[in-house]
């Protein structure tokens, strides 16, 4: 099947995944692999290593021929030069998140690069369509990492933003494969963005205590924190998540030794972000057989459909 939307023809992709960028884990070896798979893989800004991320940016270009992006989180990066940066190094494809639309969005566009941003309501979709990005990442609830303190679902989110703007849009939070992904279009995406699967994906950098645990997870395995604050958060349910749980103070300054947490496999060393697809992800897989399951599945899912309800 060939893809052929907006959201293909603005990354350059094959196909309309996009690998979500988490700090810490969205470096080059797993944006690589995913680009390389036809998907677009993205260098993470959050985890605020901005010395290590450009190296990363710069060996993305040994790594793979194809289009990648970079995603810059606003509350997370302290060098105001981050843009020129990314401009610089000859990126086509930028996501910004965790701040206003407004703030690099015509540095960027008058660079000549595309501008997606991550929106989690309609009232900030809206205001990132008047800032002129060029398409949105919707982010539902469902999502892990950081999150609105008010989550609302894809089911809701996607066709209520779809419904009043008309800028491309990829779907994040809640989609792992291609069935997810045909619902996701139904909804008015045009394509998706995977994070927890990625976390979970062979070439992930995270120890495999990390990733056994995604996969042994239930549909009930993540816990909402932090959500009388802002940011939210959503992750696995550990010893040291369910601790946290009932806790009104912000948690953030509890956040945890990442490291230890994310190369050293301890589960409790730091709050473990994921996504409720956890419970639907049985097996940790290369990115290249991921996305081409996603691919066939999707097109089994339409093809299906087609024929139980013909026009």
């Amino acid at each position: 099947m060939t893809f052929d939307n907006r959201i293909t023809r603005l990354t350059g992709t094959r196909l309309p995944i996009v690998q979500a960028p988490m700090g810490w884990i969205a470096r080059s070896t797993l944006a690589s692999a995913v680009s390389n798979a036809g998907g677009l893989g993205i260098i993470e800004t959050s985890s605020g290593e901005l010395e290590a991320i450009k190296n990363e940016i710069r060996q993305m270009r040994h790594l793979t021929d194809q289009p990648f992006g970079v995603n810059i989180a606003q509350a997370f990066v302290r060098d105001p030069n981050i843009a020129q940066f990314v401009i610089d190094e000859g990126v086509q494809f930028v996501t910004t998140s965790a701040g206003s639309p407004a703030r690099y969005t015509e540095q960027l566009k008058s660079a000549g690069l595309t501008v997606f941003h991550v929106v989690p309501t309609l009232s900030a979709a809206l205001k990132a369509v008047d800032a002129g990005v060029d398409g949105l990442i919707v982010e539902g609830g469902e999502g892990g990492g950081f999150k609105s303190p008010t989550p609302v679902a894809s089911m809701v989110l996607l066709p209520l933003i779809r419904s009043r703007v008309d800028v491309p849009i990829i779907a994040a939070g809640g989609f792992v494969d291609g069935a997810s992904m045909a619902a996701a279009f139904a909804l008015g995406a045009e394509g998706i963005q995977l994070g927890t699967r990625m976390v979970s994906a062979l070439e992930s950098p995270v120890h495999d205590n990390w990733k056994q645990q995604i996969v042994d997870a239930s549909e009930t395995d993540t816990v909402f924190l932090n959500q009388r604050h802002s940011p939210a958060l959503r992750a696995l349910r550990t010893t040291r998540t369910e601790s946290l749980a009932d806790v009104e103070e912000n948690v953030m300054p509890q956040f945890g030794d990442t490291q230890a947490l994310y190369f050293g496999g301890d589960m409790n060393a730091a709050i473990a972000l994921s996504g409720q697809v956890c419970g639907r992800i049985s097996e940790i897989k290369p990115v290249a057989t991921i996305l081409a399951d996603i691919e066939q599945e999707f097109l089994s899912t339409v093809t299906k459909l087609k024929a139980d309800y013909p026009s």
